[in-house]
């Protein structure tokens, strides 16, 4: 099948390298063309312009924020050039006003949406092993679903509204900060105690919160590894923010998301914006004057 594919990020480069190397015939367009070189080697071409990658009956876009989502598909043709009967997946972590706002926009096109937000880092996502957050028409994303299941182990559907996936993926990444914030305050709590903190998390990931998500950032505090980012806090900053605003649509109170707003701003005050979103640890170590 032809693809188009805009946004050669983290995430981006290794959804795309899947699609090629399962027999798809993908057209990429990044703002910076040396993120696309490790593609076109592999047999991908390289469109001058969003617009110019949308050669085929589909388009995935995994894209950074909402401005990139509108820089991308709307100031520069990209949504415009798909034609009617096409199919759009946009894997962007975006707001759910413009997830309405983009709905209609394809509908007016005859353009299906669906939003395809992802779970995983990009080792997962080279692997082919994301989880896969669907929203949107469910013919379209019949549609797709083989081209789904080279990227993805399970496709997850939450209804109709393309919306309803960005929320939940909101949702899900409020989660995984609440997660890191209560292990980085809770490390401070027994390092203050005299209690080495890698100690203190192996035990907790081993036992009551036995999880990927735990071990995995848990293993990254315990380590004070925080660089190179797989998630940066500032990209944090803007997924609480984002739940944030979407909590205020429907009149849901979300105070800890809040705390958490607060505490990404503390580490972007101080320097950590480009580190991963697991540097709120330094946040707490620096509270409790261990920093």
């Amino acid at each position: 099948m032809s693809i188009g594919f805009l946004g050669l990020g983290t995430m981006g480069q290794p959804i795309a390298h899947n699609l090629l190397r399962a027999g798809h015939a993908v057209t990429v367009w990044n703002r910076s063309t040396a993120a696309a070189q490790p593609l076109l080697e592999a047999g991908a071409q390289l469109a001058a312009q969003p617009a110019d990658a949308v050669r085929g009956p589909v388009l995935f876009s995994m894209l950074a924020d909402d401005a990139a989502v509108r820089e991308t598909l709307l100031e520069r043709g990209a949504l415009d050039a798909l034609p009617a009967g096409s199919v759009h997946v946009n894997m962007a972590t975006i707001s759910v006003a413009l997830a309405r706002e983009l709905s209609a926009l394809h509908a007016e096109r005859g353009v299906a949406y669906l939003a395809i937000p992802v779970l995983g880092r990009s080792d997962v996502a080279a692997a082919g092993q994301l989880n896969l957050l669907a929203a949107g028409d469910a013919d379209a994303l019949a549609r797709v679903q083989p081209l789904l299941d080279v990227i993805g182990r399970k496709t997850w559907y939450f209804g109709a509204a393309p919306e309803q996936a960005n929320a939940v993926k909101l949702a899900a990444n409020l989660c995984l900060a609440s997660a890191i914030g209560t292990m980085a305050e809770a490390s401070a709590l027994v390092r203050g105690h005299g209690v080495d903190a890698a100690d203190f998390l192996g035990m907790l990931v081993n036992t009551l919160f036995a999880a990927p998500a735990y071990q995995n950032y848990g293993g990254m505090i315990a380590e004070q590894r925080y660089s190179p980012a797989g998630f940066k806090t500032t990209l944090g900053l803007k997924d609480v923010r984002l739940a944030l605003n979407a909590g205020e649509t429907r009149h849901v109170p979300m105070p800890l998301a809040s705390v958490l707003r607060d505490q990404f701003i503390d580490a972007i005050a101080h320097g950590d914006g480009e580190l991963d979103w697991s540097a709120l640890a330094k946040v707490a170590a620096r509270r409790a004057g261990q920093a």
